[in-house]
């Protein structure tokens, strides 16, 4: 079986960035969180808030590797009726507006097992899907999803953690394409951060083993943080913290109040200009 992945939109992303001397800002929400109209409106609207590549969260009952954050975000999504396919059908209505910025869906394998593998990839590719990170399916597992969305032109992008040591790195990046999440502190998402230096150094290292971008996440809060990140690594991946402003813009019994996607957008201006003070890459 080739592995054949489209990763045009990605190289052209990161070539751009590195022609601007500076890291990119990677993105996340819940898809649906906190309903598909309020999700669809932030999701249009990263692009010009400065997100370099938006991760969409497929909303999942068990997100065992997620933090309180974004376990409450896939649950939110869950209670308004967001399933797999609406999520397929926000990345279609994104592309109507946006054929440039790279979209990567983030999730567990049993949603798309229960949609059916073959069904679900053809669908990713046709609206416009350009990766997928699949938290719960190790390298040995490739068979079950990744070779299969090599096949169909989508890119499958790995997880790395500061306990993937020299030994294991090259099996973790085989098959790896699009780009290199290095998860920067061991635990679930959104609950700590990582040093400048210990950040430094594991870049380094991966670097030594891929050509691909690297992209750094797990406890980015701050424009400052964003911007020591995207100083080393080739773009910084802010999450839960982007969560936590859809949560905080709901009111006592979770309904959306007036002002919350403009308060996000805004707080991804903030990041997006973090990252863009970052000046030139070391």
């Amino acid at each position: 079986m080739s592995a054949t992945p489209d990763s045009g939109r990605f190289s052209r992303r990161f070539a751009a960035l590195k022609a601007e001397g500076r890291g990119g800002l990677i993105t996340f929400i819940t898809a649906g969180d906190p309903n598909y109209e309020i999700s669809k409106e932030i999701v249009l609207g990263l692009p010009a808030a400065g997100a370099d590549v938006i991760e969409l969260g497929m909303p999942f009952s068990d997100p065992m590797a997620d933090g309180p954050a974004i376990q409450a975000a896939s649950l939110r999504a869950l209670a308004t009726g967001m399933k797999l396919g609406k999520v397929l059908q926000m990345v279609r209505e994104f592309r109507a507006t946006d054929d440039d910025t790279p979209i990567v869906l983030m999730g567990y394998y049993n949603p798309i097992y229960n949609y059916g593998v073959d069904k679900f990839l053809a669908e990713a590719r046709e609206s416009g899907v350009d990766g997928l990170i699949i938290v719960d399916l190790p390298p040995e597992e490739d068979v079950e999803l990744c070779l299969p969305a090599l096949k169909a032109g989508l890119n499958f992008i790995r997880l790395a953690t500061p306990t993937t040591d020299d030994h294991r790195l090259p099996t973790v990046l085989s098959n790896t394409s699009g780009f290199v999440y290095y998860v920067s502190v061991m635990g679930i998402t959104g609950t700590t951060s990582a040093t400048g230096d210990a950040v430094k150094a594991a870049v380094e290292r991966l670097r030594r083993h891929t050509d691909l971008p690297i992209g750094v996440g797990f406890g980015i809060k701050t424009p400052e943080n964003a911007r020591e990140v995207a100083t080393v690594a080739d773009a910084a991946v802010v999450g839960s913290a982007i969560v936590d402003r859809i949560a905080g813009g709901l009111d006592g019994n979770g309904k959306p109040e007036a002002g919350l996607v403009d308060g996000v957008l805004d707080y991804v201006r903030e990041l997006a200009a973090g990252v863009r003070g970052s000046g030139d890459k070391q």
